[in-house]
């Protein structure tokens, strides 16, 4: 799993001028976060809608129903850190291709989230990015090109498998 890994080049969608969005056949849906309260539970119920417009959910089987679980449980702890460790989340953005999900979550902190390491079972708190890099397909941290502080951290999940 990478950290910090920049998007290729074949990644990014040049109609859309967003650096790391997957190009091809795909969905957007934003969230705006900044000054808003309560926004971990925000974030869960506007991915959740998403997942429901999406078809994502209702689950038909354990393992679709795994795989949304496995969507909010990552926009809970990408939004948390930032909540936690970067001064707030500005925005959330939920990318939808045919073959994966990317979570993007922005905010105005200058350090780089990472897995606690080593990782200790057991111990309370600093395992949000550890749970990210268990459940996801790949994640990472994009600094802002204009050498602002702050960043976008992604963390993209495979689409489960079609029903049939």
């Amino acid at each position: 799993m990478s950290t910090t890994r920049p998007p290729a080049a074949d990644d990014r969608n040049p109609d859309s001028g967003d650096a790391g969005v997957p190009s091809g056949q795909g969905q957007v849906r934003v969230l705006p976060l900044s000054g808003a309260a309560g926004v971990v539970p925000l974030a869960r119920d506007f991915t959740r809608q998403a997942l429901y417009d999406w078809g994502w959910l209702p689950a038909a089987t354990a393992d679709r129903r795994a795989a949304a679980e496995d969507v909010l449980l990552v926009v809970s702890e990408l939004v948390t850190n930032a909540c936690l460790h970067a001064g707030g989340p500005q925005e959330l953005r939920v990318h939808r291709t045919p073959k994966s999900l990317r979570l993007e979550v922005t905010d105005s902190g200058p350090g780089t989230p990472a897995p606690r390491t080593p990782h200790r079972a057991g111990r309370p708190g600093g395992h949000g990015m550890f749970i990210v890099q268990r459940l996801c397909l790949d994640w990472g941290v994009v600094r802002h090109p204009d050498g602002h502080p702050g960043k976008m951290v992604w963390a993209e999940l495979a689409a489960p498998a079609p029903v049939g």
